[in-house]
């Protein structure tokens, strides 16, 4: 569309929490300008290009606080795996996997760190977020990115893959460029603290570097330090991290893994909410599903690993090395968590054939135990073996989900919905339709305004966007429009490649994206920059239009 749109007859779900109520909304210049009886009433109306909307729920565009499609948003610019759930704003760099920055040095080692988060490699000739914000630009995504700083990256950057505390030089070559990064519009800080190399890191390292985060006002997620048996810890590590920097804290898809402990969700929550009655800053997200996805070498010990996949796959052909690490992977995985052959599902492999076949199966028909087989699997592919495990409860998900600190993000990646040889984790493709169909629907886990509010408002405040995430005037349009009725995921675990149903309309800027739940040509995205696109803000609170935000043109339609 070109030029001013009313948008008619719509349930209007601000993304406040607040209450519904049926309004027009105008739209211009990539902005909400007025709603209700004002956007009747205002000058632009009468020239507006009038879309009834009546049935359908307007809702600011969804917020995916948690992706990896650092590298994906720049293969498949048309991220349909997002853009047809409703996301206009994809945050990356999470789990401590960022595209910068790259020491020029090593950018063998950057691109096999970046395999573990399941999308082919790419070749990187960049160094640091303007270089990647150049890439971005160049071929421009259907949606928003939002940059996360990665610290296996920084590692990755500054010493390698060494499993060693860093030198002092080498923590201020790290804490320079995460300096830098933010600097340059990067929103904070993530960690992930069962990946290699970041795993390597202690709790004294992570405090470190989140000085200048906490000085930035900027967010530190983390995708906690997992040991069998200590799930509770990680928590504590996390809020003891925050709380000591005086960073800002996201805990990344919250979980419970082990079965020992199923069913302790309250007394987890208990954790961020004393926290919380301390005075301090910390929220979580999740995805509405009972199952995970990461790469198997994320479940070999951390030794093993270092140096990197070639490191790897070298080490393991020596026999006493192979024995040793053969034992320790047998314990389970982190240690002690048993392994459930047959809920562990190849995703996606080089090799023909695996993926969405159980460990189990695989291990049945060659005839060999599945602790060689995945040791088999990392030595001959290394990170690009991706996994599928169902080491969840709905119950457990679910008393999450419903929690007012909770937010929604999916941890998966923007990609092209029609997929060879792979069987990806269906959040890549329903994580927010599934919230709205099954959690608000079907089960009313939640009510649809609190839904929204944490696909949207309170993703933005999280992260510090204070032009997005809500309708009302100054406020980008990032907009979608679905069917309450009929909203719903379509992707399973066994035919996960599918786009959901419900979702209509979705505007990113102003600009129409998906028409009738069909996606269009255009490719309105970029980068979002903190302090600049939107302000940093240590709280949150009410949004209001950044003074320095740019105008974005509507297209035709």
């Amino acid at each position: 569309m070109s030029g001013p749109a009313l948008l008619r007859g719509a349930v209007v779900v601000d993304g406040t929490g607040g209450p519904q109520q049926v309004q027009d909304v105008l739209v211009s210049d990539g902005h909400v300008v007025a709603s209700g009886k004002a956007a009747a009433d205002h000058p632009d109306a009468g020239n507006a290009q009038s879309w009834d909307l009546d049935g359908l729920v307007l809702a600011p565009g969804f917020i995916d606080i948690h992706t990896h499609s650092d590298i994906s948003v720049l293969q498949s610019t048309a991220a349909e795996s997002k853009v047809l759930q409703g996301v206009t704003t994809e945050v990356v760099g999470n789990c401590s996997f960022s595209a910068f920055p790259n020491g020029a040095e090593r950018l063998d080692l950057h691109r096999d760190h970046m395999a573990r988060i399941g999308e082919p490699p790419l070749d990187v000739d960049w160094t640091d977020l303007e270089g990647y914000a150049d890439r971005l630009e160049a071929a421009p995504p259907a949606l928003n990115v939002a940059a996360l700083v990665g610290h296996g990256t920084l590692r990755v950057a500054t010493m390698g893959v060494e499993q060693r505390p860093p030198t002092a030089d080498e923590q201020a070559a790290m804490r320079e460029l995460l300096r830098s990064a933010l600097r340059a519009g990067a929103f904070g800080l993530s960690t992930g603290l069962t990946h290699v190399p970041s795993s390597y890191g202690d709790a004294d390292e992570v405090i470190d570097l989140l000085g200048p985060v906490a000085s930035a006002g900027a967010l530190y997620a983390t995708h906690a330090r997992a040991v069998a048996g200590a799930e509770l810890d990680a928590v504590r590590e996390a809020l003891m991290v925050s709380a000591a920097s005086g960073a800002r804290l996201q805990y990344s898809h919250v979980a419970l893994n082990d079965p020992v402990n199923w069913g302790r969700a309250s007394e987890y929550l208990g954790l961020f909410d004393d926290a919380v009655e301390c005075g301090h800053h910390v929220g979580f997200d999740l995805y509405p599903y009972a199952a995970s996805s990461s790469s198997l070498t994320q479940y070999l010990p951390g030794w093993v690993q270092v140096g990197g996949s070639a490191a790897l796959s070298e080490r393991l052909t020596d026999p006493d090395t192979y024995r040793r690490a053969r034992e320790e992977t047998a314990r389970g995985w982190y240690g002690g968590i048993p392994w459930l052959w047959d809920r562990v599902t190849i995703a996606h492999a080089p090799e023909p054939g695996l993926a969405g076949r159980t460990m189990a199966q695989l291990a049945l028909e060659r005839a060999v135990d599945p602790v060689d087989l995945t040791l088999e699997l990392c030595r001959r592919h290394g990170n690009q073996v991706e996994v599928v495990m169902a080491y969840r409860t709905e119950e457990d998900m679910q008393t999450f989900l419903a929690h007012p600190l909770s937010t929604i993000g999916s941890d998966g990646n923007a990609i092209d919905i029609h997929q060879r040889e792979r069987r990806p984790h269906p959040r890549h493709y329903g994580t927010f339709p599934r919230v709205l169909g099954r959690y608000v629907r079907e089960l009313g886990v939640l009510e649809l305004s609190d839904a929204v509010r944490k696909m949207s408002a309170a993703n933005a405040d999280r992260l510090g966007l204070r032009d997005r995430g809500r309708i009302a005037p100054g406020q980008v349009a990032d907009l979608v429009a679905f069917d309450p009725a009929t909203v719903a995921d379509r992707a399973t675990f066994e035919d996960p490649c599918q786009a959901p149903t419900g979702i209509e309309h979705v505007w990113v800027g102003g600009t129409l994206v998906v028409q009738g739940g069909v996606q269009r040509d255009a490719r309105p995205g970029r980068l979002l920059r903190s302090g600049r696109s939107s302000s940093i803000t240590a709280s949150g609170g009410q949004a209001t239009t950044s003074s320095t935000a740019p105008v974005i043109r509507t297209s035709s339609s």
